[in-house]
């Protein structure tokens, strides 16, 4: 009984060094984002350019069957936004690797989760701050959510765990790139076909025939259709449950092999 209840102390103890650890790199990345605004400034004018791109520019000639186009647009974007900003998980840990600086955190006495994790979380952190402002300029060009407070939440916190979940796989390519640019170029070819061959600026019902099946069936379209059901308060099927199973068969498989990798990147 005593032996029992020192190893559940024990495991209680580097659960919370663990989590400790992680919230001390997540601190870290978080830091140095905002000591250079420029990243943070890019971060959030892309989606912002998006935004005011199809909604002025692109806008006036997509016709969208039972919905104003911005308010379809506008949850679809948030959507990409969160999925791109996972994309800086790479590129930051790319840089690190590059600078040694991976080296020097795997010499601490730190748990091994601690730059994965913190890394994914700070990010995590960032796609919060982005999402909130783009949902500000959405609100200031028309967009108008129906589904309610609770739903909006909902929405918001089912796009941050898919995002979150996809970050994983990001960081598996941070890690197998020589440096951050080669690990930007990387990402990119991973990430636009799943973004533009979706649901996220037109119906699936718009593209190509040969294209609607991939466009109908790829995660980031249900996100997107899940997304917008709950903000608009609109029925979108078994979207949200399938966009949680996605999010869930991600992480079992792109965690393990971020970490695997980490064990070997040096």
């Amino acid at each position: 009984m005593t032996l029992t209840s020192s190893t559940e102390r024990h495991h209680r103890s580097s659960l919370r060094w663990a989590v400790s650890d992680i919230l001390t790199m997540a601190r870290r990345n978080l830091l140095a984002l905002f000591r250079i605004p420029t990243a943070m400034v890019f971060a959030v004018i892309q989606p912002v350019m998006f935004v005011l791109l199809f909604r002025y520019v692109f806008g006036g000639s997509i016709q969208i069957r039972g919905f104003d186009y911005v308010n379809f647009l506008i949850p679809g974007i948030l959507v990409q936004t969160t999925i791109f900003g996972a994309i800086g998980t790479a590129i930051g840990l790319a840089e690190d690797l590059q600078r040694g600086l991976i080296e020097r955190f795997r010499a601490l006495p730190m748990a091994r989760m601690a730059v994965l994790g913190g890394r994914t979380v700070s990010d995590l952190a960032r796609n919060v701050l982005v999402l909130v402002v783009i949902t500000g300029v959405g609100m200031l060009v028309g967009f108008r959510p129906h589904g309610g407070v609770g739903a909006y939440v909902q929405a918001s916190l089912l796009m941050l765990l898919f995002a979150y979940c996809i970050s994983w796989g990001f960081a598996y390519v941070g890690l197998a790139a020589p440096n951050s640019e080669t690990a930007q170029a990387m990402t990119f070819p991973l990430i636009f076909p799943l973004t533009f061959a979706s649901s996220i600026f037109v119906q699936v019902a718009k593209l190509p025939s040969w294209l609607r099946p991939f466009a109908r069936n790829q995660p980031v379209s249900q996100a997107a259709e899940a997304v917008r059901g709950l903000m608009l308060g609109t029925p979108h099927g078994e979207s949200t449950w399938i966009t949680l199973i996605w999010a869930v068969g991600l992480i079992a498989v792109l965690g393990p092999l971020a970490t695997s990798r980490y064990r070997r990147a040096l």
